[in-house]
């Protein structure tokens, strides 16, 4: 621990620090978009499916989703910046076996690893600029800062991962992260002060387990039931641990003083509006990359560069509405932007239904702008809306949560995408629809849940419960 909590930092050094804190969403997301272009050369060069394709995305995204509420737990336990540190260091390392990858089978497994380091990094960087930017206002500018990098991380994917994969291979997408992960680190170790929580969560392995038997399941069901029949053995059986794993976990955390998972957090409206928005705005995002990916060089014949070219409209548009996200949310509070959001991502998919194999590029660019300015601005009020009336002190934990949903949306909904894609007949074109459509109606539900959880009562829980939850934790402390 510094001598001055982060919230006393001086206003150069807090600079300094949310720079530190957005190198790391600049790594993680242009891994993202990267792999997103690489998809197809990766299929060719390992000869697998649209469902291997899947897995070698989902592992990513499906790990982290696993092991998010762990990082947070510790990060608030044993030091934010020791687990950032470590995440950094695990990522790398990861992306660079991913570059070395011989099969699918030891890719996805590189892939996982990469994760592993991945889930210290986006929600850990979240908690220490919540614990720096104490001041509502102030904390919705740099967390619309952080999503203007999120944004320039995507826009910046496309283009460098289509020059690498049609100069260099499919390999070299993972190499350029990895300088970059070693300078977070390197200015991690030097500038951001250490800080926990003032009383950090024991180890909880029961509720770990069950995430991850929640979790794990049901996005392998859903990308294995075009294959295996939704009726199989295999996959009823996965539902049911599931669903069994779901009654578990919330039996279970419910009765622990430590609990992995606070059930107290979704008593409020708020923050349980903002977990299903996190799911189902995510699930569009995801699903949209991956749709949008394959019909791009699949369908209209499109290189990896002219793919990552065409798309760069959606991040830019993600980046400037990040921005946009966090002064509205810091003038008007979170339901302009939610709502707004919505409308957005379900317009983008809606325009997306309506591509064929010779739509033009100006309609295509329509579409990544409307989606990418709803991706921009979900991001913020959501993070807003799951940290209202809660702890300061277990910031780390319920932006892990938050951040766990998101990324459970990703995985399910390339997971939903791929399938519907992979078990449809008549080609891309007739199947994919159906899915834009899918992700047109996630975009309808970011608005009703919008709508719920920034209402007067849902603001109202949230405050109570926020106070509930300080003065028990300072009885717990005496």
């Amino acid at each position: 621990m510094t001598a001055s909590p982060p919230s006393d930092l001086p206003p150069r050094a807090r600079t300094i620090v949310l720079l530190t804190c957005c190198l790391s969403v600049f790594v993680a997301g242009l891994d993202v978009t990267i792999v997103n272009v690489a998809l197809p050369s990766i299929q060719r060069a390992l000869h697998t499916s649209v469902s291997g394709l899947q897995w070698a995305t989902d592992a990513y995204t499906l790990v982290i989703a696993c092991l998010l509420l762990l990082s947070g737990s510790l990060a608030d336990r044993f030091g934010r910046r020791r687990v950032f540190t470590t995440g950094l260091a695990v990522f790398t390392v990861g992306s660079l076996l991913c570059s070395l990858a011989p099969s699918l089978g030891a890719l996805v497994a590189f892939r996982a690893l990469q994760a592993v380091g991945g889930s210290m990094l986006n929600p850990v960087a979240m908690s220490i600029i919540a614990t720096t930017f104490t001041e509502p206002a102030a904390r919705a500018k740099a967390v619309g800062a952080w999503g203007a990098v999120a944004g320039l991380s995507l826009a910046s994917g496309p283009v460098l991962g289509g020059f690498l994969v049609s100069g260099l291979g499919w390999r070299s997408i993972f190499w350029i992260t990895v300088p970059f992960g070693v300078l977070a680190m390197v200015l991690t170790t030097r500038y951001v002060p250490e800080s926990r929580a003032a009383r950090g969560k024991r180890f909880d392995p029961l509720g770990q387990v069950l995430v991850v038997a929640l979790l794990g399941p049901v996005t392998a069901a859903v990308i294995e039931g075009p294959r295996q029949g939704w009726g199989s053995p295999l996959i009823v059986g996965l539902f049911a641990v599931a669903a069994a794993s779901g009654a578990g976990l919330v039996a279970a955390e419910g009765r622990r003083a430590d609990p992995l998972v606070d059930i107290r957090f979704f008593r409020s409206p708020a923050f349980s509006g903002a977990t299903l928005i996190a799911l189902v705005a995510l699930a569009a995002s995801g699903g949209f990359l991956l749709l949008n990916t394959l019909y791009l060089q699949d369908v209209r014949g499109f290189s990896a560069l002219h793919a990552g070219v065409v798309t760069i409209p959606m991040p830019l548009a993600l980046g400037v509405f990040s921005t946009v996200s966090g002064r509205l949310v810091a003038a008007k509070g979170p339901r302009p932007a939610l709502l707004l959001a919505g409308l957005l991502l379900a317009a983008g998919a809606g325009l997306m239904a309506g591509t064929g194999d010779r739509t033009g590029t100006w309609y295509l660019v329509l579409a990544y702008v409307v989606f990418g300015a709803g991706c921009g601005l979900v991001g913020t009020p959501i993070t807003n809306t799951a940290l209202a009336g809660l702890p300061r002190d277990q910031a780390g934990v319920a932006g892990a949560i938050a951040s766990t949903c998101r990324q459970t949306g990703a995985a399910i909904g390339v997971a939903v995408c791929g399938s519907i894609v992979a078990g449809g007949s008549g080609g891309f074109l007739a199947s994919g629809r159906a899915a834009w459509a899918v992700l047109a109606g996630c975009g309808g539900a970011t608005v009703l849940f919008g709508l719920v959880s920034t209402g007067r009562w849902a603001t109202a829980r949230a405050e109570r419960n926020g106070r509930q939850s300080s003065t028990q934790e300072m009885e717990v402390a005496r």
